[in-house]
């Protein structure tokens, strides 16, 4: 049987990570962050597709892939679009693949303005506020789906 297939999308900023604002969100890049995934995908028997972009239009357009690559589930830290994105509600809406909502830190001990996610609207789950570790739970409850 070949490995599941789980798609680790990241929005704006998250390449920064490691230097931005690290008593927040800590101190590993998200190279550091895909390499655990990559590692523990590999003892779940997950394939890990992890991508980041600063452009909304371009995470839409990987959760339409997901897709149809026949993905198993989606991580999705869609970072600040997380509260402003109607454009990512229907595209999770609208592919019927599990997305699992992943922050670093969490949203409701922060701004009210972070408060809502649209995101979480449509996702499955949400796991926030454990660091790295949310993309490596994130990734245990995307394997037991």
């Amino acid at each position: 049987m070949a490995a599941k297939l789980v798609y680790v999308l990241n929005g704006p900023n998250l390449n920064l990570l490691g230097t931005r604002e690290p008593d927040i969100y800590g101190s590993q890049t998200l190279d550091d962050i895909g390499a655990l995934l990559v590692e523990r995908g590999e003892e779940l028997d997950i394939a890990i597709d992890m991508r980041q972009s600063n452009h909304e239009g371009h995470l839409v357009d990987w959760l339409h892939e997901a897709r149809a690559e026949g993905a198993s589930a989606v991580l999705l830290n869609a970072g600040a679009y997380t509260h402003t994105s109607v454009a990512l509600l229907d595209a999770i809406r609208a592919i019927g693949v599990p997305v699992i909502e992943v922050h670093l830190s969490n949203p409701h001990t922060r701004e009210s303005f972070r408060h809502t996610s649209w995101v979480g609207m449509a996702a499955k789950g949400t796991i926030a506020g454990f660091g790295a570790d949310s993309y490596l739970l994130a990734l245990e409850a995307a394997a037991r789906l």
